[in-house]
């Protein structure tokens, strides 16, 4: 197959027509500072609270919330964690499977005096609840776990952890990563019943550098950039038009198309699954098959190197991940927490498709897999 398939949408994805027309489209006419006093900056502002208008609604927080925009998924993550209120302490709770841009802030806070505390997950990557409920106390400040797995694409039960955690302490903040869940599925926040919720363009075909944190109405978050106020004095520094618009058109694409891309998502998913079982012996499937968002397939191959299979692919023009994307410049702590067995813990692969993969690109997919992992196990019998 003379073009390259792309598999690694959890690490991002490409920017969609319309997204990339919106951006361009916006970066002349729209150049004004948003801050600025005259008429035309009025028009930017104009514009950019339309956009943040229906990113609220697309998430059915409009009466109930209020949405910043951030750089992405990090800044968002970090700004709750460092900007939520909490004494000198107190408990912090996270899951042990969250991103980096949790694990790390959460390390940081735990350096500082924090009783930092992390739930720990199962062999799918979902934080297990009955020991969630067990770090629950009655000084428990924060609560973050993600919406989906970036690892595994498993979902996590977010309306009953933050019904838990609101049981035990009503004024703790509820926070969810919701990067990787956010148009892979119908996100209902006031259904989920969370405080903050993180999100970025980026993992949905818009650009990068562009992302929002929505906060529920009467939610205090101290702010981790000071400078010029903007964003009602949330998030200092300029904003970009034409990022913000970008988001919005990607978003609106995906609404657009959602049942239809979902359930063909879902559909070569679950063929690749049938294709590796039929094909390769002993895989271990970490991602929920019933419980998981519908792009991200990840299994682990018995004596294999997941980096090995990666750049054997590669050599096939298939492009695939072993996991987070920002993890891949040190070893993956993740693959630890699911204690796989020795065989497997090395043979970790993450697939994740989008709209723009088609089926036959899958069978292709499939059989050079088929071929790579003979190759290899035959290399390793030498």
């Amino acid at each position: 197959m003379n073009k390259t398939i792309y598999l690694d949408n959890a690490a991002t994805t490409p920017m969609c027509e319309e997204a990339v027309q919106a951006f361009t489209e916006s970066l002349a006419p729209s150049f004004y500072n948003p801050s600025a006093l005259y008429k035309p900056a009025d028009g930017v502002v104009a514009k950019i609270q339309n956009d943040r208008g229906f990113l609220l609604s697309m998430l059915h927080a409009s009466s109930g919330g209020e949405l910043y925009f951030t750089s992405g998924g990090t800044e968002s993550n970090n700004t709750v964690l460092f900007g939520s209120k909490k004494k000198k302490g107190c408990r912090i709770i996270v899951g042990a499977g969250e991103h980096d841009s949790v694990i790390m802030p959460a390390n940081e806070l735990k350096n500082q005096g924090y009783d930092v505390q992390f739930a720990p997950i199962d062999r799918f990557g979902r934080v297990d609840i009955e020991k969630f409920a067990e770090l629950l106390t009655p000084d428990t400040a924060l609560v973050s776990v993600m919406h989906a797995s970036n690892e595994t694409g498993a979902i996590n039960d977010i309306a009953e952890i933050s019904r838990m955690t609101h049981r035990v302490q009503p004024s703790a903040i509820v926070h969810s990563d919701g990067v990787q869940a956010f148009m892979k599925l119908k996100v209902n926040l006031p259904l989920l019943d969370v405080d903050a919720y993180s999100v970025a363009a980026h993992k949905l075909y818009g650009p990068k550098g562009i992302g929002a944190l929505i906060l529920k109405n009467g939610v205090k978050i101290k702010p981790l950039l000071l400078g010029g106020g903007q964003e009602k004095k949330f998030r200092s520094g300029t904003e970009s038009y034409p990022l913000i618009h970008s988001f919005a058109a990607a978003v609106d694409h995906c609404a657009a198309n959602f049942d239809k891309n979902i359930s063909k998502i879902s559909k070569y998913r679950e063929y690749l699954l049938q294709k590796l079982n039929e094909n390769i012996d002993d895989i271990v499937v970490l991602t929920p098959m019933d419980r998981s968002v519908p792009n991200i397939l990840t299994v682990a191959f018995k004596d294999i190197r997941g980096e090995v299979l990666l750049h054997a692919l590669e050599d096939y023009g298939i492009l695939v991940g072993i996991g987070s994307a920002c993890s891949s410049h040190h070893e993956s702590r993740f693959k630890k927490l699911l204690k796989l067995d020795g065989a497997h813990s090395e043979g970790i692969v993450r697939f994740s498709m989008s709209e723009q993969n088609e089926i036959d690109e899958v069978d292709y997919v499939a059989d050079c897999i088929a071929k790579v992992y003979r190759k290899l196990s035959e290399f390793k019998r030498i």
